[in-house]
């Protein structure tokens, strides 16, 4: 799991590396973002169930790579840390294995090391108060740094356990966001809007929980600051 994280992190660190070889300073955008979100995990099969979303956060580093010297397109990267979960039902026969005896509730707490691979559309600053709007669109990975559930059957609650282990080593989906931007002064610019995150990937792992496949989602209040 280490391993995995550290190769992340060297990715990240490796395409910036090679990004500002590319692109002078002024070409490169660096800011910090943290996103108030709700989470949400999909079950896909009978016998899981969601029975609430989970609001949670979305912390970190923003890297914008520009491609033109307008800044209208960039490559954004960066490095989070992502805080979500969920509330998820289970027949009986289905979840961890310890479990299974009986129908039990999970609320699952989990935390991501996300790198955000996109593409960034700018508009030049309009009249009004030197607004810009941004779209951003592509796909991001992830892996698992914690997982916690407390879990009820009929006749016992079992609190944070650890199910780690128990989820997929990499995470990934699709990626959207789109809001404004305004100078606030010098080289500050504050930014807002709105992303979600589809996940792709089985965020459990199905030998452990035999609940075929199971997505997260994300929606998200984007605050940001480029400095």
């Amino acid at each position: 799991m280490r391993k995995a994280v550290w190769i992340l992190a060297l990715l990240a660190i490796g395409t910036s590396g090679r990004a500002q070889q590319r692109f002078s300073l002024e070409r490169v955008r660096l800011g910090f973002r943290l996103d108030p979100m709700i989470s949400v995990l999909k079950p896909q099969e009978a016998g899981a169930d969601r029975n609430s979303a989970r609001p949670g956060l979305n912390y970190g580093l923003m890297v914008d790579f520009l491609l033109n010297e307008r800044g209208n397109y960039a490559f954004a990267t960066g490095l989070h840390i992502s805080m979500g979960g969920s509330t998820l039902k289970y027949d009986a026969g289905k979840g961890l294995e310890q479990f299974r005896a009986a129908p039990a509730e999970y609320k699952m707490k989990v935390q991501h090391i996300e790198i955000p691979l996109t593409l960034k559309l700018r508009t030049a600053t309009t009249g009004y108060r030197d607004l810009a709007f941004w779209g951003q669109f592509g796909t991001y990975l992830g892996v698992p740094i914690r997982g916690r559930a407390d879990v009820t059957t009929l006749d016992q609650v079992y609190e944070k356990e650890n199910v780690l282990r128990d989820l997929n080593k990499i995470n990934a989906g699709m990626l959207l966001g789109a809001g404004i931007e305004y100078p606030l002064g010098g080289e500050l610019t504050a930014l807002v809007g709105l992303s979600f995150q589809n996940g792709l990937v089985d965020l459990t792992r199905n030998a452990k929980w035999d609940d075929g496949k199971v997505n997260m989602n994300n929606f998200a209040l984007r605050l940001g600051i480029y400095f």
